[in-house]
């Protein structure tokens, strides 16, 4: 069951809220409508409600708020426009990812898959799907977690008659096994088809909550199109043959040579401007609504008697409606209501695993570098006066960065630059989360990933090497530990730098731009404050490091302490350090904000 009340939008400039006081219920075991015109506060109203939007207001999930649900993914499945996917992932690597980050079983997949149709476009990717197998996928991430509640703002918009049946006849049975169904439409035929209440929103407010069966016969009357270029003669035969029969019969002149008339028939009408000689251009049943403005639309217009008790049909909008001077059961000012950050996944690990593995990014970065890398090699190699370490790193002077960090740099910030891009973690419960939990996947993915390409760098590049040159340029260094050491601490930490500068600035460019900056920006910083007059000089930190630890660690593990700590001497570690230490503070100040809010 859903309860909201008093959910009000806040105004921009000097336009009123597209929300004003709106208070209603949609209980469990029924399909309810929200009805309106574009533009009448409907799509701003479940936003207010899954709190994606700041306003006052409150919203009960069967007597909680959303953010005191501990998993509200299980709680509330909830479709707001498209599915916010990355284009190259797969349908069924999508769901597996949503399935990590919702904490359920990974052939949950599978079965919703089964229920909405998309288990023979399982391999498909998202970028190539129609609209209405989008409008089934999204269904499906709504379904995933098997929730009690349904939101989805215009399911069926840009569907087909036969889809759009389906689609409805999937949420009844959601509906009928207990569950609460809340979707938003903008025609009030299809809501009096699909509900069991259809509440009608105008200009932000409330205007109609009706029984379904009420709205049918209060809102939506039957009527007759008549397009003729005599419309005034043909009005007055109409009014005057009624009057005659003594039948109640409505004509409303909607402007040019168009009729709308109640109480009629078409066989009538016909008849009728056949013997007057009146000429018709069209003349067709249908279904119109009779909504709140439509009474101020036809004011002054009606030239014919009324139906009997239409006048009080039509005044019937249900218990919600408001009287003038009634009092008011809420409070003056509702309680505001603050965006609130979305929920790390529950299986964050594994969530990150599925995100990265399943686009052909990662594959694509890794081959290109390791083609790059073999090719500055060579160039090295045959220009020669290059130290064999940067000959194996392909990394000549002249750039700032190898290939290799650059590359983990990049797949580090596509990390969580992809978070934003793809929201998929944010589609429905607000800002993209910067958990601790998340991050650490995060960091410990794009580490194992970036020390695997700074392995295959290395291996690649003397395997070339070897094969064009021979034995002697393919040699590993003397002291290829401490090199090592700080080769793949200078790939790991750029990798690192990428996600810490993506999730701190929202953006991948952001967060390549932060890895950029290291050797360009904080390396001449660092020498510039090293090299100043007053300031010690850091040499020799390594063999005071070692000279202070007088035992010797087992396996040698002292070693690694000092090649470590040769790393850090240096001004592109201490640089890479420094932004390093920075970026995670920034990081942490962000989480705590969010939080604190």
């Amino acid at each position: 069951m859903i309860q909201a009340f008093g959910l009000t939008s806040d105004p921009r400039k000097e336009l009123p809220p597209a929300v004003d006081d709106v208070s209603f219920e949609a209980h469990a075991g029924r399909v309810t409508a929200l009805l309106g015109p574009p533009g009448a506060g409907k799509t701003t109203a479940l936003r207010l409600m899954l709190e994606l939007q700041q306003g006052r207001g409150l919203t009960y999930f069967r007597g909680r708020p959303l953010h005191r649900i501990a998993h509200p993914s299980r709680e509330v499945g909830v479709l707001l426009g498209d599915v916010p996917g990355h284009p190259a992932r797969t349908v069924r690597g999508h769901l597996r990812m949503l399935c990590a980050a919702a904490g359920v079983p990974v052939r949950r997949a599978d079965e919703v898959l089964e229920v909405v149709g998309l288990v023979s476009l399982r391999e498909e990717r998202l970028g190539t799907l129609s609209r209405g197998m989008d409008r089934r996928l999204g269904l499906a991430c709504a379904l995933l977690a098997d929730p009690h509640t349904l939101m989805l703002d215009d399911p069926a918009d840009g569907l087909s008659t036969r889809e759009s049946r389906w689609l409805y006849g999937v949420l009844r049975a959601h509906a009928t096994q207990g569950g609460t169904v809340l979707l938003t439409t903008a025609d009030p035929k299809e809501a009096a088809r699909t509900a069991d209440r259809v509440i009608t929103l105008d200009q932000g407010r409330l205007v109609a909550d009706q029984d379904a069966a009420d709205f049918s016969r209060t809102r939506l009357r039957p009527r007759v199109a008549v397009r003729t270029p005599h419309a005034a003669r043909l009005a007055a035969l109409l009014a005057k043959d009624a009057r005659t029969a003594q039948r109640s019969v409505e004509i409303v002149r909607e402007g040019g040579n168009r009729l709308s008339v109640y109480g009629s028939t078409c066989a009538d009408i016909g008849e009728l401007a056949f013997r007057h000689d009146v000429l018709v251009h069209q003349l067709a049943d249908e279904i119109g609504d009779m909504g709140p403005r439509a009474a101020e639309r036809q004011e002054g217009q009606a030239e014919a008697t009324e139906i009997p008790g239409e006048a009080q049909g039509a005044g019937h909008s249900g218990h919600s409606e408001k009287s003038p001077g009634a009092p008011s059961p809420l409070p003056s000012l509702p309680p505001p209501i603050s965006v609130r950050p979305a929920p790390s996944p529950l299986r964050p690990l594994r969530y990150e695993l599925r995100r990265a593995a399943g686009v052909g990014t990662g594959f694509l970065t890794t081959a290109a570098v390791l083609v790059v890398s073999a090719l500055i090699a060579l160039v090295l190699a045959r220009i020669g006066h290059t130290p064999q370490a940067r000959l194996l790193a392909a990394w000549p002077r002249e750039l700032p960065l190898p290939p290799a960090a650059l590359g983990a740099g990049l797949l580090g910030a596509l990390a969580f630059g992809d978070e934003f891009r793809h929201p998929a973690l944010a589609a429905d419960r607000g800002t993209v989360p910067r958990r601790l939990g998340l991050l650490a996947a995060k960091l410990l993915v794009s580490g194992v990933t970036a020390l695997s390409l700074a392995v295959l760098t290395v291996g690649c590049d003397a395997e070339v090497l070897y094969l064009v040159y021979g034995r002697e340029l393919a040699e590993v260094p003397v002291d290829w530990l401490s090199l090592g050491v700080s080769w793949i601490g200078l790939v790991v930490g750029c990798a690192w730098a990428g996600v810490l500068a993506a999730g701190v600035f929202r953006s991948t460019t952001a967060g390549l731009a932060a890895v950029v900056a290291v050797p360009i920006l904080v390396v001449p910083m660092v020498h510039k404050v090293l090299e100043g007059p007053g300031v010690r000089s850091a040499a020799g930190f390594p063999l005071r490091v070692r000279e202070v630890l007088l035992m010797q660690w087992p396996f040698g593990g002292e070693r690694y302490l000092a090649a470590g700590a040769r790393v850090v001497a240096q001004p592109v570690g201490g640089a890479l350090m420094l932004s390093l230490t920075a970026l995670l503070c920034a990081y942490l100040l962000t989480t705590l904000r969010t939080r604190v809010r």
